[in-house]
């Protein structure tokens, strides 16, 4: 793919996940930067008005605590990181509730973990809930859950928890807005002969050898942490931008196609990327078999698998495992992720989608499998 082609891909782009660095949001740290966030909300109502469905990765809770705490560097001591999180958390979240309100958008506090997006049943949970809000055009506000998970303060990010979020809801592009223009060939801030790289492809281990450390002393990532957020994205073929979060206009500029910062390509498409996944499965927990008109809708009308469809479930998998679809003769018609784990489906073999409730007594999903995470294999 040409840059020309991503800059296109950006212009088609309709869900976008937006990451904003800490330095931006905190003003080097010097608290929250009510202007800036107020900048940053205004292009995010233009992007919702060009039709856009928009989520917010926002950093800034730990050195908005240490700010309210008199803290002047970011402490070591995870008890005191989770203190400070807790405290900066109330302000991060109350200044963009603010800010988006003022431009007629509804806003949601959402707090992530690593593992709520590596467990397969409470990825689903998290991915219904994101695309939830953004059907009813609220704007999701996300940080890391700093608080309560030891390991995500000492070793996650939030570039990387972008990337997942950008998986998680197969966003079409991934803004990673920063204190620097780009990616350089080498760090600017030591090297007067760096060139700011437009372009790229996600994966490239050259941008990795390139990207430096941690940028500051208020946030946790440098650009490396960014290149590999374009890594994550690019396997649900999301456009990364690694842009400065200090130029004017700057999403609206990325939304036009305009050259910005440094884009990262992905090699594939987001519905190969995904498919290809499930295709490469080695080894599932189990599978159900269909009729002949289930076969039909699937393979040649690419619908979703209807839990009616489904004459005989065989193993156990939980909701959220990739499960193969086969024939009355056994043959394998397609795999894709459970909405249902093995008992309940088992339940629901030749049912009705609208008698699920009845059956189970709640609905997760009206398909045992939608057709979006779902691979022919014949």
């Amino acid at each position: 793919m040409s840059v020309e082609a991503a800059h296109a891909r950006l212009r088609q782009a309709r869900r976008w996940v937006i990451k904003v660095g800490s330095s931006l949001v905190t003003n080097d740290g010097r608290g929250l930067d009510e202007v800036a966030i107020g900048r940053w909300c205004e292009q995010l109502a233009a992007l919702a008005r060009d039709g856009r469905e928009v989520l917010i990765v926002s950093s800034g809770a730990v050195a908005e605590g240490m700010r309210r705490l008199g803290w002047p560097r970011r402490p070591s001591e995870l008890p005191e990181l989770q203190a400070a999180a807790a405290v900066g958390q109330m302000g991060l979240v109350h200044m963009y509730e603010s800010k988006l309100r003022s431009h007629q958008l509804a806003s949601a506090q959402v707090l992530l973990t690593h593992g709520d997006v590596a467990d397969r049943e409470r990825y689903l949970n998290v991915r219904s809930t994101l695309l939830t809000l953004l059907r009813l055009g609220v704007v999701p506000v996300i940080n890391e859950n700093d608080t309560v998970v030891n390991d995500e303060i000492k070793f996650g990010d939030n570039d990387t928890l972008a990337a997942l979020v950008a998986s998680v809801v197969e966003a079409d592009a991934l803004v990673i807005l920063t204190d620097q223009q780009g990616l350089y060939t080498t760090d600017p801030r030591h090297d007067p002969n760096a060139v700011l790289l437009t372009e790229g492809q996600a994966g490239d281990p050259a941008l990795e050898a390139m990207a430096g450390g941690a940028g500051s002393l208020i946030g946790k990532g440098g650009m490396i942490t960014k290149v590999l957020a374009a890594r994550r994205a690019a396997l649900v073929g999301a456009t990364t931008v690694i842009a400065s979060g200090r130029q004017d206009e700057v999403l609206p500029r990325l939304a036009r196609g305009e050259a910005v910062g440094t884009c990262l390509r992905p090699t594939t498409g987001k519905g190969q990327a995904r498919k290809r996944w499930m295709a490469n499965q080695l080894q599932m927990p189990g599978y159900v078999t269909v009729d002949d008109g289930a076969v039909t809708k699937l393979a040649q009308e690419g619908k979703s698998l209807l839990p009616i469809g489904m004459t005989a479930v065989y193993g156990e998998f939980a909701r959220g495992d990739v499960i193969g679809i086969c024939d009355q003769h056994n043959r394998e018609v397609a795999r894709g992720l459970a909405n249902y784990p093995s008992g309940e489906a088992r339940r629901l073999c030749g049912t009705a989608s609208s008698r699920i409730a009845q059956v189970l007594g709640y609905v997760a999903e009206p398909e045992m499998v939608h057709r979006t995470n779902l691979v022919l294999m014949r």
